[in-house]
């Protein structure tokens, strides 16, 4: 059976979008590992399945991993949800998409061929005092991380160099105890009071090349912690992000449009 799909990429981090009607039924957990492998399939960090509700919402979306796992929320790949719906004229300057998060609104900045610029509510995130500075165990020793949630959940580790061996640390920590549902991580190195350099590690995904929640979350936890000052700028290796928190997070970035296709979906053999 074929599965018909956009691909998207919001900083390097990419998605795969595929309308709820054109999905077979079965297992999505996996299809969603199926079309989102590097080598034997189209290729994603995560695909989504896109409703069309009405009623003021121009899409409820349901974002898989491309572990097959279910996520609440990712910024980016919102985004570039948010850059079909304007490429096919579904959606105006202000786009307004359900999450598993809740409600996200979008307001397209500007356009670029296939390219998109959007501005994105995040809501309010949450962080409690203890955790803006705590101590977790691992293997190598402990060491001392931000948690909080902006939709999903989230670790930051602030350094002053990335170490070699971040991923294996950032592995260790999606899966730790504390964190029983597994949490996002990102690395982070304060670069200026409005600059973050940082590298991600997604729950369900790996190492990604941005991430739009891991951009937030280093935003928020950088000001939490008087590191930093709203606005501010997160580099990753992909490009940047702009992050303002003013009671409410708003997350800015590109999302541009690759690829549209059909995947060859053979279920139960990938």
């Amino acid at each position: 059976m074929t599965v018909r799909f956009y691909k998207a990429h919001g900083a390097g981090n990419d998605f795969l979008i595929t309308w709820a009607e054109d999905v077979p039924p079965g297992g999505r957990a996996d299809l969603a590992r199926a079309i989102c492998a590097r080598h034997t399939g189209v290729g994603a960090d995560g695909w989504y399945v896109v409703e069309r509700p009405g009623g003021g919402v121009d899409a409820r979306i349901h974002l898989y991993n491309s572990d097959g796992s279910e996520a609440e929320l990712s910024g980016n790949g919102t985004r570039c949800v948010a850059a079909v719906l304007c490429y096919l004229d579904l959606a105006g300057e202000e786009v307004r998409i359900e999450t598993g998060a809740g409600l996200r609104t979008l307001r397209l900045l500007g356009r670029s061929g296939e390219t998109f610029r959007f501005e994105m509510t995040m809501g309010e995130p949450v962080i409690r005092e203890e955790n803006v500075a705590t101590e977790l165990p691992l293997a190598g020793g402990p060491r001392q991380v931000t948690i909080l949630n902006v939709g999903n959940p989230q670790c930051a580790v602030f350094v002053e160099e990335f170490p070699g061996h971040w991923r294996e640390v950032a592995a260790e920590i999606e899966a730790h105890p504390r964190f029983p549902q597994r949490t996002n991580v990102s690395f982070v190195r304060v670069t200026g009071r409005h600059t973050l350099e940082t590298r991600f590690f997604e729950r369900g995904a790996g190492e990604t090349l941005s991430s739009g929640t891991g951009a937030v979350g280093a935003a928020v936890a950088a000001i939490a912690r008087g590191e930093a000052q709203s606005p501010v700028t997160v580099r990753t290796p992909a490009g940047e992000l702009d992050v303002r928190w003013d009671g409410e997070v708003y997350l800015t970035g590109p999302a541009a449009l690759v690829a549209s296709g059909e995947f060859f979906y053979s279920q139960g053999g990938g």
